[in-house]
């Protein structure tokens, strides 16, 4: 690993992330919430770390793998220590460590929150507290690829290492044009949902920062009833759309977004992601007709519609107390926390083009016990699926059930109980919010322990950049190829002198 360059291109992120930092200040003007000096404190804080590691450390020519992943892990990390500041200087959180976590729940888009009530932050911190939300769907490294072409270098690397899903499809040659694509579909679905939301009787504000938490698959509100406040069904048909919509790949969206709309349905992992979604719907609307939860027809499907998809696609938005469903449904709900969206799409979880191509992979095991000369291929669509994709994929499952069983125990060791413990870990890991229990939709994560919730932070980091970009650092053969960073007073030192 190049320390040198790593660091370098870190104070360059930094740097970016303070100028988004003074984005919630026109907020804070508006509504003279007396948060502008701490805003301006913030980016001051981030641009001088950024800017003292930019000019104390030289850039490097060329970036490796292990280059990206260094970077895109220690910057994640950063974001969610300098993003926490406001947070911190707004003094309605307790202790750092509740910060860090809500910051890093933003940032990863997990939307699990430890306050109670939400309206005791200043609006221009809960814009910020969406601002995070809608910065770490896309990914941070993807914008600043898109709009920092100093960033060029190194950004096929960095790209792969963010990304979820098992493959990183490039929409153009250059990896900066299709960050631009990407972020401009992202950006073109924000102010058409705000737009929608407004017109369903959303304040601007309101409207910004639920477009930001629902394209995103984030969930924070400005509420601490959610989306039950507004108690409107053409703003939770709204956001139905845009979650179900957030959940796809979208690579589909910019073949859409060009007019070839059949590229959607010729997408096998988008059919199974409609179907398995459409299935859950019906499946908990006739658990809930059966257990008399819900009598009238309509408030059953509009109750089942929002759940499934705030679930399915990691938002976590609440319009019911799910935890206080008959078993099954609590049961249907959680396995969609593991499922989560398409690949390349803004949410969490495994992702559904895992499970199609592990029960692919399963059946034709089976098939090779029944007629054992036979010889089969995997394929999505007419495509073969390489061998190196399959093994990755059973690798990711491995590694996630490390990830969740170490995580588990941690929690539940420091006097979680079990459904609350092991539902929490489900919550972050997936990037989902609100888990059952005593971390269900109605309640928060603020009474865990500190360790617990750090324990929770790095399973938020974890689930959103796929696990495998961050056990490689925790692989002692990563560090032990790490390069000392040059210095810039150093190489200047070393330069032979001008003859006199």
């Amino acid at each position: 690993m190049r320390t040198g360059g790593v660091l370098n291109i870190l104070g360059k992120l930094l740097i970016v992330l303070s100028l988004t930092l003074l984005t919630p200040i026109p907020f804070s003007l508006y509504f003279n919430d007396g948060m502008v000096p701490m805003f301006l404190l913030c980016a001051a804080c981030g641009a001088t770390l950024g800017g003292a590691m930019v000019a104390l450390f030289l850039p490097e020519q060329e970036l490796g793998y292990r280059d990206g992943f260094a970077v895109v892990v220690l910057s994640w990390a950063l974001f969610a220590f300098i993003g926490a500041l406001p947070y911190y200087f707004c003094g309605e959180m307790p202790s750092f460590i509740d910060c860090y976590f809500e910051s890093m729940s933003g940032f990863t888009t997990t939307g699990s929150t430890i306050l109670t009530q939400v309206e005791v932050l200043p609006q221009s911190v809960l814009f910020w507290r969406a601002m995070t939300h809608w910065m770490g769907g896309m990914g941070i490294i993807v914008l600043s690829l898109a709009v920092l072409p100093l960033l060029g270098i190194g950004g096929m690397q960095l790209f792969q290492a963010e990304m979820p899903g098992p493959t990183k499809d490039r929409l153009a040659p250059r990896i900066q044009d299709t960050a631009r694509i990407l972020w401009s579909a992202y950006f073109l679905f924000t102010i058409v949902e705000t737009l929608l939301l407004m017109l369903g009787g959303m304040t601007f504000f309101d409207a910004v920062c639920h477009s930001f938490a629902t394209l995103a698959t984030g969930g924070f509100s400005t509420h601490s009833a959610s989306i039950n406040h507004f108690q409107s069904v053409y703003i939770e048909s709204v956001l139905i759309v845009f979650m179900f919509l957030a959940g796809v790949n979208f690579t589909l969206h910019y073949h859409g977004l060009r007019g070839r709309f059949a590229a959607y349905w010729q997408n096998e992992e988008f059919r199974l992601y409609v179907i398995l979604s459409l299935s859950s719907v019906l499946i908990l609307m006739a658990a809930n007709w059966y257990y008399q939860t819900y009598a009238n027809l309509g408030e059953n499907l509009r109750t089942a519609l929002f759940n499934v998809y705030t679930v399915m696609t990691t938002t976590g938005f609440g319009t019911a107390d799910f935890d206080q469903w008959p078993a099954v449904c609590k049961v249907l709900l959680v396995s969609l926390m593991f499922v989560g969206g398409c690949a390349g799409s803004t949410g969490g979880g495994i992702k559904v083009v895992r499970f199609l191509l592990f029960f692919k992979y399963a059946r034709l095991q089976l098939r090779s016990l029944i007629h054992p000369r036979a010889v089969g291929v995997i394929k999505m669509g007419h495509v073969k699926v390489p061998q190196e994709v399959m093994i990755s994929i059973l690798g990711f499952f491995a590694l996630y059930l490390g990830f969740f069983l170490l995580a588990s125990l941690v929690v539940t060791g420091l006097g979680v109980d079990l459904v609350t413990g092991t539902t929490a870990v489900v919550a972050t890991l997936n990037n989902i919010g609100p888990g059952l229990h005593l971390v269900g939709p109605a309640q928060n994560f603020g009474h865990l322990p500190p360790l617990a919730k750090m324990m929770l932070s790095f399973c938020m980091l974890a689930g959103r950049l796929e696990l495998y970009t961050v056990a490689v650092l925790l692989t002692p053969d990563f560090w032990h190829m790490a390069r000392k960073p040059v210095w810039r007073w150093t190489l200047r030192s070393t330069q032979p002198k001008a003859a006199a």
